[in-house]
């Protein structure tokens, strides 16, 4: 049994893999890590496996044909997102005709959320992997290659005769030491320079400490689609041994990023793991996404075992705003973190949403207040993207306040994310308006820019990072909502 794991052709540079997948302004490519911790599963299993990441690799669909038809997979599972699900799904179907018997399963947040909605979209698509999907994929393949019944695997839905069958959920993955390392898919498929991200040290690896969020953000993703709200724990003993194959396998990584959806979230085990990584002297530079309820003494700790920065959601400088959308955290709780971020020496990347329920102009001038305030090293300011399965999505969509159903304009023509959205007050223009402004505003200050100055004169490591990232995005810091020339028609940001 051969399996092509692939992450399709689409736009140039691509980023499916990210929460608001698009082609972001800072130059971010994602590592495919579901897909590849999936793929891992299947090896593990003793399957044949071969995984495709075209945008990053830059395949067109004429090489990725090529590649399939060399390797003749009997199993193909098509990573998917919401703006690029009609291309992905063409692909799918186009590969299909080419491999007679081919077995086509989709997978990711969008056809997990809308599996029959999915599934109806082109009849060569034969089934959908919901939620995790690791140990799905598994068991799809064990009965298809034994000439089983899919029926039979927890976690799909499926295309039987003109019925589409949903099967029970499967069980959230309990024991994620179990799973292979992430990063050993990585080292045989991938090439790491290929990837990035310009809160990370350049070239990094991608891998993730735990599964699940505790919190309940009401635009947030991965916690209502895909990965749930009971938090999982990967040992120490084995992130650790992960981080210490990842410094041995590519010694040409100059940082991890740990994708969790809320590294800190467990103060004691975050400590623990900073002691750890101190203990074994490994001396690696490494970025995560975290809360702003983090004390000093945590970080502290976390910088001496070389946590560089901090990607932080702000959201909103609104305390009713962040209420409503159960962020958990008060506006005071920014303030002190920020203040203990600068005195642990970690840097943090801060980001603001617009059009949150309750927005009105004077709201956004509050956000933009507290971004200018919280002084964080860097920020990115978008409107709310909603995508289907999540609490903020239903909202919008009661209201009347998605200002489109098709899924393709959840990105601009160039690939941008888009405004789909309006807000009680706001309209899509408005919100456009703002982020373009607050961006000028925050980055273009005197104070900013001599801070920049600063940083790069004393590291001077950080400049081919910060050349990488500046050279498409001051494009679009400068030149604001001209950028994007297909605006008049599909108000993006």
């Amino acid at each position: 049994m051969r399996i092509l794991m692939l992450n399709p052709p689409f736009l140039k540079n691509f980023s499916r893999s990210q929460r608001s997948p698009a082609v972001t302004k800072s130059g971010t490519l994602y590592f495919p890590l579901w897909l590849a911790s999936a793929a891992g599963v299947l090896q593990q299993a003793g399957f044949e496996v071969d995984l495709v990441d075209a945008p990053a690799d830059g395949y067109d669909i004429g090489r990725v044909t090529e590649r399939a038809r060399n390797f003749a997979p009997d199993l193909l599972v098509v990573d998917t997102s919401t703006p690029s699900i009609f291309n992905d799904i063409d692909v799918a179907a186009g590969l299909k005709e080419q491999i007679p018997g081919l077995f086509v399963i989709l997978v990711g947040t969008h056809v997990s959320a809308l599996p029959g909605e999915s599934l109806a979209i082109n009849r060569a698509i034969d089934a959908v992997a919901r939620r995790e999907y690791d140990f799905t994929l598994r068991d799809l393949a064990s009965v298809l290659k034994n000439g089983g019944n899919p029926g039979d695997v927890p976690g799909i839905s499926y295309r039987n005769g003109d019925a589409i069958v949903h099967n029970p959920d499967r069980p959230l993955i309990d024991r994620l030491d179990d799973l292979p390392f992430v990063s050993k898919v990585y080292r045989e498929f991938l090439n790491i320079r290929h990837y990035f991200n310009p809160n990370a040290l350049h070239p990094m690896v991608t891998i993730i400490t735990s599964r699940g969020c505790a919190f309940h953000c009401s635009f947030c993703v991965y916690p209502q689609v895909l990965t749930g709200h009971r938090v999982r724990l990967r040992s120490i003993e084995n992130v650790v041994d992960e981080i210490l194959f990842i410094r041995e396998a590519f010694p040409e990584a100059r940082s991890v990023f740990f994708e969790d959806d809320t590294l800190t979230v467990n103060k004691a085990r975050c400590k623990e793991l900073s002691e750890r990584i101190i203990a074994q002297n490994i001396r690696m530079s490494w970025t995560a996404n975290a809360r702003a309820d983090l004390d000093y003494d945590t970080m502290n700790v976390m910088k001496k075992s070389g946590c560089r920065m901090l990607c932080v959601g702000f959201e909103s400088g609104n305390q009713a705003i962040l209420d409503e959308i159960q962020k958990n955290i008060k506006v005071r709780q920014m303030k002190q973190f920020m203040r203990d971020a600068n005195r642990a020496g970690i840097l943090v990347h801060g980001c603001f949403m617009a059009g949150l329920p309750g927005e009105t102009s004077e709201t956004l001038r509050e956000t933009l207040r507290l971004a200018e305030r919280l002084k964080p090293d860097t920020a990115q300011f978008y409107p709310v993207m909603v995508y289907p399965g999540t609490r903020a999505y239903a909202w919008y969509q009661e209201r009347g306040y998605l200002v489109t159903n098709d899924f393709s304009r959840w990105i601009t023509t160039r690939g941008l994310h888009n405004t789909v959205i309006r807000s009680e007050h706001l309209a899509p223009e408005d919100l456009v308006r703002f982020c373009d402004r607050a961006r000028r505003a925050f980055y273009l200050r005197p104070y900013y820019l001599l801070y920049s100055l600063k940083q790069v004169l004393l590291h001077p490591d950080r400049w081919g990072r910060t050349l990488k990232a500046a050279r498409t995005f001051l494009r679009y810091l400068l030149l604001g909502s001209d950028v994007d020339r297909d605006r008049e028609k599909k108000c993006g940001c």
